[in-house]
């Protein structure tokens, strides 16, 4: 997530670099073949061009709404993990006399965190942090998850039997949530805990078994792809048809212009039609980028950070001195 006051236009154009190249050969061909070729017969009315390009911007902006909705979604579900895994904590430590007890509690629960953002950070067919735009920019900052593996991660948590178990479970989160729950009813058994306590600490697990499931819909659920093919074929057949709309236009002016211009006019249909196609390229590249908030790009969910902060503020909770270092932006970015 971006948490500056914006991106700089030369960040902007760097990471839409090679959508420019494109659309400079789109432009200067038609030009030369019309202008130095004589093919007069390549320009198109403009009142096609126009109407595509009214359909284009309906679809890119309908994507566009549709991608952040599902990124602002994405971070309503981790600001209910954030509430959930307060009450957690509260829960373990109010609820337990042993102090020792409550810490397995907790490091369980930072497990589940651990697991959780590993899972949602693996890699999809339809995502596309891995383009080489995207692998580019990253340059600007680490995603946390690509800098060490899961294994070592829950290690700092969990025993050697839990980890052993957990690391052969298909879903990990979950298989830790289950071990919380099994915990749960050895304390209610053993009557460390009593009835509406254990109701109320179970409640609290099968909240969090809720949101995983909401998160694993968002990974699992892409941007519906008949959507996305319409997209991307509308935005790429206007950019290609504009310069060919603009042919006859730019030339029509030459009857108004005096000086060295008249009779070049349609050359500045290059430096517009790269203008106005990379507008909406880069729309659909800011919309590609944004619709799977969990893969780690500049514009997803900072699941790391968010992760960090909740075992910061549970650890101050039992009065814990050491704290790991909270995660800061890296070039006002934070995963």
């Amino acid at each position: 997530m971006h948490v500056g006051k914006s991106y700089k236009l030369t960040n902007f154009l760097y990471w839409t670099r090679r959508s420019i190249y494109v659309l400079l050969v789109v432009g200067v061909v038609p030009v030369l073949l019309y202008h130095l070729a004589g093919l007069k017969w390549l320009a198109i009315p403009w009142t096609v061009v126009a109407m595509l390009g009214t359909a284009t911007a309906f679809i890119v902006g309908f994507k566009n709404s549709q991608t952040y909705s599902r990124t602002w979604n994405a971070g309503g579900i981790w600001t209910n993990i954030v509430n959930g895994s307060k009450a957690w904590a509260i829960l373990s430590r109010d609820f337990l006399h042993d102090p020792d007890t409550t810490r397995v509690l907790y490091n369980r629960h930072f497990a589940w965190l651990t697991a959780l953002r590993f899972q949602l950070r693996e890699d999809r067919i339809w995502e596309v942090i891995d383009n080489m735009a995207n692998t580019e920019y990253q340059q600007y900052y680490a995603i946390p998850e690509r800098q060490t593996t899961m294994e070592a991660e829950l290690a700092k948590y969990l025993p050697e039997e839990e980890l052993s178990h957990v690391l052969g479970a298909y879903n990990k989160a979950a298989q830790i949530l289950s071990l919380q729950g099994q915990h749960i009813k050895q304390l209610f058994d053993s009557q460390t805990i009593v009835l509406p306590q254990f109701m109320e600490m179970q409640k609290a697990v099968n909240n969090l078994y809720a949101q995983q499931g909401q998160c694993e819909a968002f990974k699992d659920t892409p941007y519906p792809r008949q959507y996305s093919i319409m997209n991307t074929i509308l935005v790429r057949m206007f950019c290609f048809l504009l310069p060919f709309g603009l042919l006859h236009e730019f030339d029509k002016l030459n009857e108004a212009v005096t000086g060295v211009m008249k009779g070049y006019m349609v050359w500045l249909v290059i430096p517009f039609s790269v203008l106005i196609s990379w507008l909406y390229t880069s729309l659909e590249q800011v919309g590609e980028s944004t619709e799977n908030p969990f893969e780690g790009s500049p514009n997803d969910v900072p699941i790391s950070q968010i992760s960090r902060a909740i075992e910061i503020e549970m650890r101050q909770m039992i009065g814990d001195e050491v704290l790991p270092a909270p995660l800061t932006p890296q070039y006002d970015i934070l995963v």
